[in-house]
């Protein structure tokens, strides 16, 4: 009765131990508990095997293919030896237990929060309430620690099982974590997304050692999203008031640059025409001087008292009938009493000083000077015709936003009174006497 009792054992000893778990299992218990020193032990790359006898963990192997005897099972062996009293017979069965340990990483786990985490919002000040989920990736590294302290005496330890153990540390420190992370920083709701990065680097490193009391390593721990309470009111109000700010002053802005381009255009316009008009003298041969005395002359001929003066000059010397020396003598004497006659006919020459005063207003001037090329331009000139040259303001000098007269620079238009500085009436910054909004503030000037 007892032999046939062991051949009935010994049929049903396992030859073959192999783990038949899948990827997403960190640990599974080999179904059969009965084998022999013929037994087959296969250990595949990632892997660890652990035997257990009487609920004490004794060998563990590492990838190969073993062959269980004494040697490769030397505490087990020990053990039955022990217990027995004598030498295992090679053929005899005993009794074991093979857990396989997936060491393999772990990737994808989904997390989240169970309940909202309720704080005050810095920016606005109205309280709000958020969540948190993510992924994290784990791996066990102390294949014995994650045996005694998590599985126990159960078969199977999956992702989902895992989840649930560290469900309420994950909670906790997470929604803590964010809260006084937000506080402490005064991070605005909608900017929150910028920060996940940081959230899940020191989330990890909060997390990493209350995995490892286990013996799992915590490889990776994600935040990939923060929910908002998108259905509040509140929260929705204050979102489009946020995004209208920043799209107000993103509008200010690009006007300005607008108005820029077109102003580059237009003063390009006129520096390729003064070079186009330069051009064209020099293949003629003459300079600007030149050609603005050839118009003086035509005026001086439409002017009839000059011309009667011109005419009294050419008369003098022929009706002298004398030589042509002696008339050239006589036409140059004519000619210096011409000039002085001229310059009594001029009209600001005869006036008192008082009345060219009232005429001539003091800060303008009829003429200015180009300072690259010394050409004598009118008053109101923006770009000199010869060189091009656009800037005829001195260094202590400004146009003034009102009158579009020069000035000196100040807090007043000297010429029209006009205030000449412009300030943010939020930060006090200075900013363009036509600008619409602050560039430092955003604030809009009225």
């Amino acid at each position: 009765m007892f032999e046939n009792l062991v051949n009935k054992i010994r049929n049903e000893v396992c030859k073959t131990i192999k783990y038949e778990g899948d990827n997403q299992t960190l640990i599974w218990k080999h179904p059969d508990e009965t084998f022999d020193m013929t037994s087959e032990l296969i250990v595949s790359e990632s892997q660890e095997a652990l035997f257990f006898k009487d609920g004490q963990a004794l060998d563990l192997f590492t990838a190969g293919r073993y062959t269980l005897d004494e040697n490769s099972i030397p505490l087990l062996g020990s053990f039955l030896n022990k217990v027995l009293g004598k030498v295992l017979d090679k053929n005899v069965p005993f009794n074991s237990e093979v857990y396989f340990i997936n060491k393999v990483e772990q990737m994808a786990i989904k997390w989240g929060t169970d309940s909202k985490v309720d704080y005050l919002e810095p920016t606005f000040n109205f309280p709000l309430a958020i969540g948190a989920c993510g992924e994290m990736s784990l791996k066990a590294y102390d294949s014995k620690k994650l045996l005694f302290k998590l599985l126990g005496t159960g078969n199977k330890l999956d992702q989902t099982s895992l989840t649930n153990y560290f469900r309420a540390l994950l909670m906790t420190k997470v929604k803590s974590y964010i809260a006084k992370f937000m506080k402490a920083n005064s991070v605005n709701i909608f900017e929150i997304d910028s920060h996940l990065d940081e959230f899940s680097e020191e989330l990890k490193k909060l997390l990493a050692g209350d995995f490892a009391e286990y013996g799992i390593s915590l490889e990776r721990f994600l935040v990939t999203t923060v929910v908002k309470p998108e259905s509040d009111k509140q929260y929705m109000k204050f979102k489009e008031l946020y995004f209208k700010h920043f799209a107000d002053i993103a509008e200010a802005k690009l006007n300005q640059q607008v108005s820029i381009i077109n102003a580059q255009t237009e003063a390009q316009k006129i520096i390729i025409d003064s070079q186009a008009q330069a051009t064209k003298r020099s293949q003629e041969g003459y300079t600007y001087q030149q050609e603005r005395s050839f118009d003086l002359a035509e005026n001086a001929v439409g002017n009839p008292t000059v011309g009667q003066i011109a005419n009294m000059e050419m008369g003098f010397g022929t009706a002298l009938g004398v030589g042509t020396a002696v008339a050239g003598t006589v036409a140059s004497n004519v000619g210096n009493i011409m000039k002085l006659v001229q310059s009594d006919f001029s009209p600001i020459a005869n006036l008192p000083p008082s009345f060219e005063q009232k005429s001539l207003p003091q800060g303008k001037s009829d003429k200015i000077i180009c300072p690259k090329c010394n050409t004598e331009l009118p008053s109101n000139a923006k770009f000199c015709f010869e060189c091009g040259n656009s800037n005829f303001l001195a260094d202590d000098e400004m146009i003034c936003p009102k009158c579009g007269e020069k000035t000196k620079k100040g807090k007043f238009c000297f010429l029209c009174g006009a205030s000449l500085v412009n300030k943010c009436s939020k930060c006090g910054t200075e900013v363009p006497p036509n600008g619409k909004f602050c560039l430092n503030c955003g604030e809009k000037l009225v």
